[in-house]
């Protein structure tokens, strides 16, 4: 989408609703962000809540939990009705106020050491080679469903030390529940996020049973440890356990395999970025944060005001809903330089990809390894990749990233010969 005039951008500002968004927003929401900013950075929505787009409010509201509430109790409920999705979503560490978030996330924080996670570096480069052979082998394949979302599919059922053969499931049942948390929801998404979570919360509990009889190392098997809880304190109950078993599978999926797909996707788009990586592979982190600010996996967050306050000068009344629009955050000129430009050299970048405050990701660390050695791994093997065919989105709001990215490749090698 070209870049809005004026009189076009105030249109878009006025006109936004994110319960009713066209085939344009999905395909590149960001005019219609800087739009927000410049006239609507605080947007009341018609159902009553605000829409944040400012790096600095967004920020603001990250980092006072106490004013802005992640509880869902009370906002899901006419979303959700008594429903398996609503036991889920109002169950889930994301989701929760301390200290049942402090709690629990303290619990998977255990496991994801900076020793524990570079104990993983090692499988997890077999594992990206292992398909990058196998993609070699074919000359084109889907990015997403051959390569971005095999990985940390492998990677979080390895965490829970799920057995190989069950994990075939894992991302269905993760697609169809995180679905149901866009801001629009079809009668088809809830049956299908329902019926998700019904059959995951089923294939759980025969999980954990096994695991209680055989517990395994917790230093390592994050649900041996949420299973055992702290040593001399208390316990989490049997439906945060299996909630949270959920959550953990589900936040490691299409996120980073949003990371990667949109990675590799934008590489292909500023070549001379993708010049300078292949170049200078040292350039990898760096790159991983551009891409994380760039085209942010998780592009709206959400909170609820629990006093009357203001935020960006408006006056928000107790018990208003708030989202938080990371993508246009992260896209903000206040905060970035040239932001609609791709920089894999880009200092500093201080992004909201991950979130902020008390629920910045607990698996920052893991989901940057795995984007750190797929994308880096795959430029370096393909270093001339193209697209075969046009993209699909994925056709998310919250959760920016595609469905398939078919890709033709040609290895080093044969670059060369």
């Amino acid at each position: 989408m070209p870049q809005a005039t004026a009189s076009d951008a105030s249109t878009l500002a006025r006109d936004f609703d994110l319960r009713h968004l066209d085939p344009a927003f999905h395909a590149d929401p960001y005019p219609v962000y800087h739009a927000l900013r410049a006239y609507e950075p605080v947007k009341r929505m018609p159902d009553g809540s605000l829409f944040l787009t400012r790096f600095r409010d967004v920020q603001a509201v990250y980092r006072d939990a106490k004013t802005f509430s992640s509880d869902k109790t009370v906002e899901f409920k006419p979303k959700y009705g008594d429903s398996p999705l609503y036991a889920h979503h109002t169950t889930s560490l994301v989701f929760n106020d301390p200290p049942r978030h402090t709690r629990v996330r303290k619990l998977i924080a255990g496991a994801l050491t900076a020793r524990a996670i570079a104990a993983m570096e090692p499988g997890l480069v077999r594992l990206v080679d292992g398909l990058l052979d196998a993609a070699a082998g074919c000359g084109r394949i889907d990015l997403i469903g051959e390569f971005a979302s095999a990985i940390p599919v492998e990677i979080i059922g390895n965490l829970l030390d799920v057995p190989h053969a069950e994990r075939e499931p894992l991302r269905d049942w993760s697609l169809a529940i995180l679905g149901a948390l866009e801001p629009s929801l079809t009668e088809a998404q809830f049956e299908r996020g329902n019926r998700a979570v019904d059959e995951f919360v089923g294939y759980l509990r025969d999980l954990v049973a096994r695991r209680r009889r055989e517990p395994g190392d917790p230093q390592h098997d994050v649900l041996t440890r949420l299973i055992q809880g702290e040593e001399g304190g208390e316990q989490l109950s049997e439906a945060e356990l299996l909630q949270n078993c959920i959550f953990i599978l589900n936040a490691g999926h299409e996120t980073t395999t949003n990371l990667i797909g949109n990675g590799l996707v934008t590489l292909t788009q500023w070549p001379e970025q993708r010049a300078a990586l292949l170049h200078e592979p040292s350039l990898i982190e760096s790159a991983v944060e551009e891409c994380l600010r760039f085209e942010s996996s998780n592009q709206l967050g959400n909170r609820m005001a629990t006093v009357d306050t203001e935020i960006g000068g408006v006056a928000i009344a107790r018990g208003t809903p708030v989202t938080l629009c990371i993508g246009a955050a992260n896209r903000d000129p206040e905060q970035f330089a040239d932001p609609d430009r791709f920089d894999i050299r880009r200092d500093p970048n201080r992004h909201l990809a991950f979130g902020f405050g008390i629920h910045q990701c607990a698996g920052l660390s893991l989901a940057r390894l795995e984007a750190r050695i797929a994308i880096g791994r795959f430029v370096q093997r393909f270093p001339a990749y193209r697209l075969d065919g046009e993209p699909t989105r994925g056709g998310r709001v919250r959760f920016r990233g595609f469905a398939e990215v078919p890709l033709e490749l040609e290895p080093a090698a044969s670059r060369t010969a």
